[in-house]
């Protein structure tokens, strides 16, 4: 079946605008053009169009779903059981979210007890599940199963309080590396010794147990992997750089 723009448009619950903007990126051309002008649609470009509005929905921006559904490589079947699984793990944060906030209101009615660490369960599942979905295959190449799951173990277990100060850390350090930066600061010098103090303490928070040489590996990675690198460097660009340097410099390596 062939659609127009409008048709195509009531069937997938999109604008007419927004199907013209994706021809115009180069995102999802028509199969064909009448001979009166108009844009029409195939099969081929509505299930194409269907995967788009899946991407669209996971938060993928519009110019690395091109690069994705573009690539030689790219097969549909495999993608869609991707995004099952992807839309598996949200179900599951939900429940978990869920389930905490309908025992948090028991807990307010009297009706049961909740402790300070059930109440952010949810939270923390969450911040576990980004992390696998981001850098869960890296992490287990470099550092093993086990390992993973001891420190994700540890991260549940975090109190309140402990949770509070692993992220204040994390956030106090993205500040002073960016400020190191910005002021061309020397890693060896006082201020990175202070920060990689400091990464050395927020690594605690979650590490079953703490080595030299997996610290510095792990800031290795932060500049071998774009995804790492991007994160540190989201404001100002060389702090992934300058973070390995100065945990080499206070680890004496």
């Amino acid at each position: 079946m062939e659609y127009t723009v409008k048709a195509l448009a009531q069937v997938a619950g999109v604008s007419a605008r927004t199907l013209r903007y994706y021809d115009q990126i180069g995102l999802l051309a028509p199969g064909r053009v009448s001979s009166s002008g108009y844009r029409i649609y195939g099969q081929a470009q509505v299930d194409t169009l269907q995967q788009i509005l899946f991407y669209r929905e996971l938060g993928m921006p519009l110019e690395e779903i091109k690069k994705l559904i573009s690539d030689p490589g790219y097969d549909s079947l495999t993608a869609l059981e991707d995004y099952r699984a992807e839309l598996l793990r949200r179900r599951e944060r939900l429940s978990v979210l869920i389930g905490n906030v309908d025992k948090t209101i028991l807990a307010q009615k009297g009706l049961t007890e909740m402790n300070d660490k059930e109440k952010f369960k949810g939270f923390k599942k969450d911040l576990i599940d980004r992390n696998e979905k981001q850098y869960g295959a890296e992490i287990r190449e470099k550092y093993g199963e086990q390992t993973v799951k001891e420190s994700n173990r540890k991260l549940m277990n975090l109190s309140q309080e402990e949770y509070d100060r692993m992220q204040k850390t994390g956030e106090e350090i993205s500040r002073l590396l960016e400020q190191a930066v910005r002021e061309n600061a020397d890693p060896a010098g006082e201020e990175g010794k202070k920060i990689a103090a400091l990464h050395r303490e927020w690594l605690g928070f979650t590490w079953p147990q703490y080595s030299p040489e997996a610290h510095a590996g792990l800031t290795q990675m932060y500049v071998d992997d774009e995804r790492f690198t991007a994160y540190y460097d989201k404001n100002v660009k060389g702090c992934a750089a300058f973070l390995r340097k100065a945990v080499l410099a206070w680890l004496g390596m």
